[in-house]
C-alpha cells in the first residue's frame, strides 16, 4: 500500500526534472550521463535539423516544389489566380505564385545566424524541458526564440527579393488585369507581410520534421551523443 501511495504521489508531484533524473537513474552502470551532456545533446539535434533542412529552403525550388512548405496565393488573391486563369492567363498566374516562393527560398538564407544564436543558448532547463516534451518541442522552443527577430530579418529581405526576382512587376501586372475585369471588387494584399509569415511557417515545419525523426527512429541519430540523450528520452 505504501509503496503504491508513493507511486501515486511521484506521478502527480515530481517536477521535469525529477523526472529526467529518474530516467537517468535507471541507465546501465557506465552510461550516465551529465546535464551538460543533456543540453548538448539537443543543442546538436537542433543544429542537425538547421543545417540538413533549413538549408534545403535556400535552393532554387526549395519551397516551389516541396509540398510541406509551398506557398500557395493568399485568400483575397485565390479569385484573382481563378479568374485569370478563365481568362487564359495560366502562365501569368503560374509565374506570379513562382515568384512569391522565390522571396522566401532568398530570404531564409538569412536565418541561420539566427538560430545559431538561439541554439547557443539552450540551458539545462531548456534541454530538459525539451527532452521530456512533444515531438516538437525543440522547434516550439526555436519559434519562441527567434520568430521575431526572423520576422523583423526576412521583410526587408523579401521585400528585395520581389524587386530582384520581378515579382512586383510580376504582381502589379496581374492584379492590375484582375481589377480591370468588370464586376470584380479591387484588391491590393501585402504580399510582403504574407510570405514572410509563410517563409517563416516554412522554416520551422522542416525543422520539426527533423527533430521527428530524431526523436523517432534511432538510425537517424547519426553521433554517440545523439543515441546517448535521446536513450533518455525513449525511457520517459
Amino acid at each position: 500500500m505504501i509503496r503504491k501511495f508513493l507511486a501515486f504521489f511521484l506521478i502527480f508531484n515530481l517536477t521535469a526534472c525529477a523526472e529526467l533524473q529518474e530516467v537517468i537513474n535507471q541507465l546501465p552502470q557506465g552510461g550516465t550521463i551529465g546535464n551538460a551532456e543533456i543540453a548538448s545533446g539537443l543543442r546538436q539535434a537542433l543544429d542537425f535539423g538547421i543545417d540538413k533542412q533549413v538549408t534545403k529552403l535556400t535552393q532554387t525550388d526549395g519551397f516551389f516544389k516541396n509540398e510541406l512548405v509551398k506557398i500557395l496565393l493568399p485568400e483575397e488573391l485565390r479569385k484573382v489566380d481563378k479568374a485569370l486563369r478563365d481568362i487564359g492567363l495560366s502562365k501569368l498566374a503560374d509565374e506570379g505564385l513562382k515568384v512569391l516562393n522565390r522571396a522566401a527560398e532568398d530570404a531564409v538564407k538569412e536565418a541561420t545566424p539566427i538560430f545559431i544564436d538561439a541554439v547557443k543558448g539552450i540551458t539545462f532547463t531548456d534541454a530538459k524541458n525539451i527532452l521530456l516534451g512533444q515531438d516538437n518541442a525543440a522547434t516550439q522552443y526555436l519559434t519562441s526564440k527567434t520568430e521575431a527577430a526572423l520576422y523583423a530579418k526576412f521583410n526587408p529581405v523579401i521585400k528585395n527579393s520581389f524587386n530582384k526576382v520581378g515579382a512586383d512587376d510580376i504582381w502589379n501586372n496581374l492584379i492590375s488585369k484582375y481589377n480591370n475585369l468588370p464586376f470584380t471588387s479591387d484588391v491590393n494584399p501585402d504580399l510582403t507581410d504574407y510570405v514572410t509569415g509563410e517563409a517563416l511557417q516554412g522554416v520551422y515545419t522542416m525543422i520539426a520534421v527533423e527533430e521527428k525523426e530524431i526523436r523517432n527512429k534511432i538510425s537517424s541519430r547519426t553521433t554517440d551523443l545523439l543515441r546517448k540523450v535521446f536513450a533518455l528520452q525513449d525511457r520517459k
